[in-house]
């Protein structure tokens, strides 16, 4: 089992599980262009020199998953095993990013296809470029975690398993649950509109580091999330990465959602000579 040299694509804002604790779906691609999701991976609690961060190249092992039956999904042989092997970063309009991301890895324009592939079990992350955006929209949510889950975090043995020592379970804090769930509203290249959530972590901290600056206002703090998401990423060449839930993944009408934003900018055409 050699190792493998994964471009980190994905962080979603984290969620609570019953049998992992609180976890971040991460995904990301290799140097082919391929997909790889890593999962469970219970992201705070690595030492803080695992910490990745999006477009950093990692290295370590990897072991596929046999509990998720998506093809892309695998977990670290050993996470004391992270390597850091550097970052991209977004020099001459992100040449480095577009050709990787854009010109190795598959980019769709239609969901049918997606869709399609999903219940078949053939893919279950992927770029996608979106013809339209129609809208970028919220609800309100439930502003605590389920305490059931939180309760089970705490006293399940899963954790045991991947950490030593059990100091955590009574100082780990976790991160404030999201009081909404962001959305965007858009139109494929063959027509199909379409509502789905936005799970990225950037715009949660986004949302948190608005309502601080704004002395707790929600509304201005939900104009300045919009103002992002409509007023400057339309602006530029916005693509999503796809992902399906595992529950979700082989029967749902629609099984996936935006686990991360790619804002990256129109890429310069050269001049007539």
């Amino acid at each position: 089992m050699g190792r493998e040299k994964v471009l980190i694509t994905v962080k979603t804002y984290p969620t609570l599980s019953r049998k992992h604790g609180e976890l971040v779906c991460t995904a990301g691609v290799r140097e082919d262009g391929s997909w790889v999701r890593l999962y469970p991976i219970p992201f705070r609690l690595l030492d803080y020199k695992d910490r990745y961060q999006k477009f950093d190249w990692i290295e370590t092992r990897l072991v596929r998953n046999t509990k998720d039956p998506r093809p892309e999904t695998f977990h670290l042989a050993d996470t004391a095993e992270i390597q850091p092997a550097g970052h991209m970063d977004t020099a001459d309009d992100w040449r480095e990013r577009r050709d990787l991301i854009l010109k190795k890895t598959k980019v769709f324009d239609r969901l049918e296809p997606l869709i399609a592939a999903a219940h078949a079990n053939q893919l279950s992350l992927a770029v996608f470029k979106p013809t339209k955006i129609l809208d970028f929209v919220w609800e309100s949510d439930d502003s605590e975690w389920d305490q059931s889950k939180v309760d089970a975090m705490r006293s399940n043995a899963d954790q045991a398993e991947l950490f030593a020592g059990d100091t955590w379970r009574q100082t780990f804090k976790l991160m404030p649950k999201l009081p909404f769930k962001f959305s965007y509203r858009f139109e494929d290249a063959a027509g199909k509109q379409s509502e789905m959530q936005v799970l990225d972590w950037e715009t949660g901290q986004l949302f948190w580091n608005c309502r601080r600056a704004a002395d707790g206002d929600e509304r201005v703090a939900l104009a300045k999330v919009r103002e992002k998401y409509v007023g400057q990423f339309l602006k530029t060449d916005l693509h999503f990465f796809l992902g399906t839930t595992k529950e979700f993944h082989s029967w749902a009408t629609n099984p996936f959602l935006i686990i991360g934003v790619f804002p990256i900018p129109h890429e310069k055409q050269l001049g007539l000579l």
